[in-house]
Parts: C-alpha cells; sequence; structure tokens
C-alpha cells in the first residue's frame, strides 16, 4: 500500500549502481510518484571525473542508465539538474542553491525524501521541511556497495557486477 504521494530520490550516480536501484526500488514502493533526479556538474564529479575517465562515468551514460532504470518502474520519472552554477565562494557544492532548482520540478509539495545517509537529515528539514526524510540501507547490509567501491575497482568484470 502507497504511503506517500510525492518522493524523491537523487545523487550523482557516479556510477548508478544496485545500491541506488535498492534506494529507488523502496521508494517506488512507499509513493505514488518518485523524481529519481540525476544532479551533474557539481565540484565533487568533476573531482571524480579528473581521476576516472571512464566512458561509464560521463553525464550521458549516467542520464542513460538512469532512464533505463526508471523505465523498470512506472511511478519512477527520471530528471536531470545542472548543479555547476550552484556553488559557494570557496568552490564547494552549495545545496541550498541547488533546493530551488529541485522545487522547479517537484513542487512545493514532497512528502519523503530518501537516502542512505543519515547526515542529510540537517540540509533535508531546511530545504523540505514538509517531507520525512526515509533513510535506506544506511548500513549497506541489503546492497553492500558504493559508488568510491566501484571506482576503485580494478577489473571491469568486477564493476559490471554492481553497475545497474
Amino acid at each position: 500500500m502507497t504511503k506517500f504521494k510525492i518522493g524523491m530520490y537523487g545523487g550523482k550516480f557516479m556510477p548508478l549502481h544496485k545500491g541506488h536501484n535498492y534506494c529507488i526500488e523502496k521508494a517506488s514502493e512507499e509513493c505514488e510518484l518518485v523524481y529519481a533526479i540525476l544532479f551533474f556538474g557539481g565540484r565533487d564529479e568533476e573531482e571524480i571525473l579528473q581521476n576516472n575517465k571512464e566512458d561509464y562515468l560521463s553525464v550521458k551514460a549516467r542520464e542513460k542508465h538512469l532512464i533505463n532504470l526508471s523505465n523498470k518502474y512506472e511511478n519512477v520519472l527520471p530528471v536531470f539538474i545542472d548543479v555547476s552554477t550552484c556553488r559557494l565562494e570557496s568552490g564547494e557544492e552549495d545545496w541550498d542553491a541547488e533546493t530551488p532548482l529541485v522545487r522547479e520540478v517537484v513542487g512545493k509539495r514532497l512528502d519523503a525524501v530518501y537516502s542512505s545517509e543519515p547526515s542529510y537529515e540537517e540540509y533535508f528539514k531546511r530545504a523540505y521541511p514538509e517531507a520525512i526524510h526515509r533513510i535506506v540501507d544506511e548500513k549497506r547490509k541489503n546492497v553492500p556497495i558504493s559508488g568510491t567501491m566501484i571506482r576503485e575497482m580494478n577489473q571491469e568484470k568486477e564493476r559490471k557486477k554492481w553497475i545497474v
């Protein structure tokens, strides 16, 4: 039974992996509509791309993977947001500047925001005060992987096991 009307799950998806899929699946089970948002153009992404030139990390590849994954679910809508202009003076990403870009897509009403990171709680409360922060697989017990772990894998065969 659906618990929430509108949910959101976002990230850089570098790469989009089975852990992301798990979170999107949980959100799709609990929400009538889920916005799966790919944020691109941020400083973290630039730093990752400086050290990792693999095609699977390109924005086009990540967009394609998110579209393909979203197509598995009737209620998941892929969204792509360029955050390259949302930076603090230090150059760090400014999530507060990204919030209006998200609001343009999701509107004023958001029931749930999904992540695996409890540390996002403060930002989510500020940015989406009407929404519940749903933490999925925080300890990565169901899907023991992260984007960092995948990028550090030496063998493509091993990496492909985790990428969606």
